[in-house]
């Protein structure tokens, strides 16, 4: 295999049924590039790459190699022509071990025993690049940072001449971050080349050589990024200027919302996830608990939100006790729920937007007459969170699978604060998100705020918890390090407490 000294993309186009992803865009990267490829959700980026690594065929033009046109018909052929690729959803066989996905087509291993092969190999490349995952832990068992972690691992073991980051440090803290980008110099200062997806214009500012910006599908601008600033990116994706400073006004405090006390909370792979957990949470303010994926917040949340059994403690929500009741007897006492993983826990993909607009309130006498559903009702209150929430969409019967990530996320939104709530747990809610629909996600969060709801933000965007936060909470292995109030917090602070450094 001939080392990739230039790709190019030249004339790409391709549609689905009505919709155009991409419009005749050429894009080219030399060895030794970083190139941050940018666009709002649903400009045809991650169809771009997935094109590039042949997880789908173009309608129209052809990729260059090293000057020679190549066809790739397949993620093989890509791997075997130097191309890896890191995806934003995670592409891994959850009922098999790390080290098992890690071996599925792994050239090398031998035929006999391929994980126990693969894993010493991990493990010496998971100690030489500090990131750190363990091999014989099934993927279902790991939480969305680690499946990240796993993901990076497996493109990098590989060896590509050409790497793909489809957001890549969505999940990671500051320090891990920084560690993921000496990486990637490292690699471009021995001839590799990196193509970076990413939502974090300063990331993108800070490790990229050139920027290509897309929107609608098209090619709308390209620069060196010593020739741009945020501001200008920002404008480039969406066509507009974005707010990046969001003003939270200060408000009095209310009564208590949320209480809980000595939480504690077995996981699926360890006894305690959460041990004994305590915090309150009052009406008009934004707890933000910061850390890395993997540390309880996952187990937390779904405690509160009865998802999952607690093993002790107590869980107080107007004073009432709430701890092991189920997922609708919470919902009941005013508790809505963003979870994290939006396409898997928050949304029926195959269903339409206004099925998906009433999941958890269809049994109400408002969407429902005794044994028959009362549609009129259900495609009226679609209608006005599709209007509400500015949501993206052909009609109310577009099956939410067709829409891009902000619009499913503003759907879910819409969906759980229509429910007028006491509490708003908000987990991750605008991983993955282009700066427009981050914006709308934290403006309506902090307006729910000023409108006496108490929300519970779980976030690993420390720009993000600093933003909306009144107080920060950090939890590492299951415990909180300290809470400090968002004025007084700083950010090297916050993050030592995620490694573990008590306050």
């Amino acid at each position: 295999m001939k080392k990739i000294e230039k790709l190019e993309m030249v004339g790409i186009s391709k549609h689905f049924h009505t919709t155009r992803a991409n419009h005749n865009v050429s894009f080219s990267i030399e060895s030794g590039e970083i190139v941050g490829l940018l666009g709002e959700n649903g400009a045809g980026k991650t169809t771009l790459m997935n094109i590039l690594y042949s997880l789908i065929q173009a309608d129209q033009g052809e990729i260059r190699i090293n000057g020679e046109t190549v066809r790739l018909h397949s993620p093989r052929d890509a791997i075997q022509r130097g191309i890896g690729m890191v995806h934003q959803h995670f592409m891994l066989v959850e009922n098999h071990t790390v080290a098992e996905n890690i071996a599925l087509g792994f050239e090398g291993a031998p035929f006999f025993y391929p994980a126990r092969y693969v894993a010493k190999k991990i493990e010496d490349f998971s100690r030489r690049y500090g990131l750190k995952v363990n091999t014989q832990e099934k993927i279902w068992q790991l939480s969305a940072g680690e499946q990240q972690r796993v993901e990076i691992v497996m493109a990098l073991l590989r060896g590509a001449d050409l790497l793909i980051l489809d957001e890549p440090t969505s999940v990671l803290t500051p320090q891990e971050s920084e560690e993921l980008f000496s990486i990637l110099r490292r690699m471009a200062g021995e001839g590799h080349s990196v193509v970076f997806i990413s939502h974090k214009l300063e990331e993108v500012l800070s490790i990229c050589d050139r920027v290509l910006v897309l929107r609608n599908g098209e090619v709308v601008g390209a620069s060196s990024v010593e020739d741009i600033d945020k501001r200008k990116l920002a404008r480039m994706m969406v066509g507009r200027d974005i707010i990046f400073n969001l003003e939270k006004e200060h408000i009095e405090r209310g009564p208590l919302i949320l209480e809980v006390k000595g939480l504690t909370v077995p996981g699926d792979r360890i006894e305690k996830a959460v041990k004994g957990v305590s915090f309150k949470i009052y009406q008009n303010e934004i707890f933000g608990i910061a850390g890395v994926s993997g540390n309880g917040q996952h187990e937390l949340i779904e405690a509160i939100t009865g998802l999952r059994k607690a093993s002790g403690g107590s869980i107080l929500i107007n004073g009432k006790e709430i701890i092991n009741t189920s997922a609708r007897a919470v919902c009941n006492q005013g508790i809505s729920h963003v979870p994290e993983e939006r396409i898997k826990f928050g949304i029926v993909p195959n269903l339409s937007i206004y099925e998906n607009a009433v999941l958890k309130q269809h049994h109400n006498k408002r969407f429902s007459k005794t044994l028959f559903l009362n549609y009129q009702s259900i495609k009226s209150h679609a209608e006005g969170i599709v209007r509400d929430f500015r949501i993206t969409a052909p009609s109310i019967n577009t099956p939410v699978k067709n829409l891009s990530g902000g619009n499913i996320q503003k759907l879910i939104l819409g969906r759980e604060i229509t429910d007028e709530p006491s509490l708003l747990v908000a987990a991750h809610p605008t991983y993955g998100l282009d700066v427009s629909a981050t914006e709308y996600i934290r403006t309506q969060l902090l307006k729910r705020r000023g409108k006496g709801v108490a929300v519970l933000l779980v976030s690993e965007d420390l720009e993000e918890i600093f933003e909306l936060s009144d107080r920060i909470a950090v939890m590492f292995e299951g415990e909180i390090m300290g809470i400090l109030t968002a004025r007084t917090a700083n950010i090297e602070e916050i993050g030592l407490m995620m490694t573990g450094s008590r306050l």
